[in-house]
């Protein structure tokens, strides 16, 4: 049964890749005008060469002939054949049953309509990239945990408030359960961008700021699993917030953190907070 249904992903594999191969104009590929062609697109040794590959593997594989393929071999012909985000994505499934590994974020892409969604929530909401570096927050975030606009660019990071910043620790009681599980997840995420700069800097930047950053990074823990209902103090009393993540279709890089207050007492220490604040306060 599972042979069979890498047969059938083969030949869907074969037809995507003649159809993607058939679109693609010689210019386009950076290929000289030639004479009129029998049929449309690049020709199969074009592609190969173009990729780096050779013309018989790729001809096999565009035949759905069951050889192995390499991550590597694959974003080489991705490159080739002009594949867009979703595209690569649908390649990488097909071939190896999987998504592809993630690209490092080459842009943050926060449109007008992210923003009118943010601000859509009622609780704090805010777009993070993969590495927790907030790109965008809404006024409820900024009334309940602090206004983030007057940090540098560089400290607005989740993982680096709840590491580095006493204000941003002090206000969750039960501290190092959440940071645990905050940096389980983030070593998650590092494991799919362990080439990605912001990552590679940020933990630089944790290991010489935070003694339990320092001591607990070595431990590799990637298991544990927080409570979603997490806990603040304020001025007001104590909160219960649910945390909800969602990853943003029109702009993958991004994820969208919403915490909404589980109970009635928590609804009007929001709102309070939120009636009370005022920018640059």
């Amino acid at each position: 049964m599972v042979e069979q249904r890498r047969a059938r992903d083969r030949q869907e594999l074969a037809a995507f890749l003649r159809s993607r191969r058939e679109r693609l104009e010689p210019a386009a590929a950076g290929l000289p005008a030639t004479a009129r062609r029998r049929t449309p697109g690049l020709r199969r040794e074009e592609v190969a060469q173009i990729a780096g590959v050779g013309v018989t593997w790729y001809t096999w594989l565009e035949q759905g002939r069951a050889i192995q393929v390499s991550a590597h071999v694959l974003e080489q012909v991705a490159r080739a054949l002009r594949l867009d985000a979703t595209e690569r994505a649908h390649l990488f499934t097909l071939a190896h049953d999987r998504p592809p590994p993630e690209r490092p974020a080459e842009s943050i892409g926060v449109t007008p309509a992210l923003r009118r969604l943010l601000e859509a929530v009622d609780g704090p909401a805010y777009l993070a990239t993969a590495c927790l570096d907030v790109a965008a927050w809404n006024t409820a975030l900024a009334a309940v945990f602090g206004d983030l606009a007057p940090l540098p660019e560089e400290d607005r990071n989740m993982l680096w408030l709840v590491f580095a910043s006493p204000p941003h620790r002090a206000a969750i009681p039960n501290w190092e359960a959440e940071a645990r599980g905050m940096l389980a997840r983030f070593r998650v995420e590092f494991g799919r961008h362990r080439d990605d700069p912001a990552f590679l800097a940020l933990i630089r930047r944790l290991d010489q700021a935070s003694h339990d950053f320092h001591r607990w990074w070595p431990e590799q823990d990637v298991t544990r699993r927080p409570d979603p209902v997490k806990r603040f103090t304020s001025r007001h009393g104590p909160m219960a917030l649910e945390q909800s993540v969602f990853r943003v279709e029109e702009a993958p890089d991004l994820r969208l953190v919403a915490y909404v207050p589980v109970d009635e007492d928590s609804r009007r220490i929001v709102a309070r907070l939120r009636q009370e604040w005022r920018p640059g306060a």
